[in-house]
């Protein structure tokens, strides 16, 4: 006879990752939506490396937490998946430009790279976590945990991880991509007494 994982209610420390994990996805969201309104656009980059390597430290706790069993063998119905396409057209805008690069699509299989776009990436990542975070709201905190966990390690992990990668070389670009005559001026200043 096969074995079944045993399933129970969340324990404090399941709870605890549960209401971690909730804070970051609000945050994430908060920010993700503040740049796509074109708030405070000289901040985007920052904000959003800092709002994307949170949530990968978040999604990194569920990663090494053991697999979550939800009570119930089925996703409880939430409602309608909310409409992403004005956030991700605002973040396409937003990036308008450099919104697309290149990356590996598995770095243990060759070296085959893809193209991805940084508006879809922060939008596939904001569907995932609001997803686990409507269930949470309605007091299913180990149906939030199970589809946090499961989709950070099937899609939103790896793309956050991506995406962390372009928007600190995109931010490295911005402060350190200077012209020549200005960086022989720098230098020179910098080797006077």
């Amino acid at each position: 006879m096969a074995s079944h994982p045993v399933v129970r209610p969340p324990d404090s420390d399941l709870t605890a990752i549960a209401e971690a994990m909730a804070l970051e996805t609000r945050a994430y969201l908060t920010t993700v939506t503040e740049v796509a309104a074109g708030t405070n656009p000289e901040a985007a980059l920052p904000l959003l490396l800092l709002a994307v390597s949170d949530v990968i430290a978040a999604g990194a706790r569920l990663g090494a937490t053991q697999d979550v069993v939800p009570l119930e063998r089925f996703e409880p119905d939430v409602g309608p998946d909310p409409d992403v396409e004005p956030l991700r057209a605002g973040l396409a805008n937003a990036f308008e430009g450099i919104d697309e690069y290149v990356e590996v699509v598995d770095p243990l299989l060759g070296a085959e790279v893809g193209p991805a776009t940084v508006s879809g990436d922060l939008v596939a990542i904001a569907g995932a976590l609001a997803q686990g975070l409507r269930h949470h709201q309605t007091g299913g905190v180990l149906e939030a945990l199970w589809w946090w966990q499961f989709s950070y390690l099937s899609d939103w992990g790896e793309r956050a991880s991506s995406l962390l990668r372009t928007l600190q070389v995109m931010l490295g670009h911005l402060r350190l991509d200077v012209e020549d005559d200005v960086a022989a001026e720098a230098e020179y200043d910098a080797l006077q007494p």
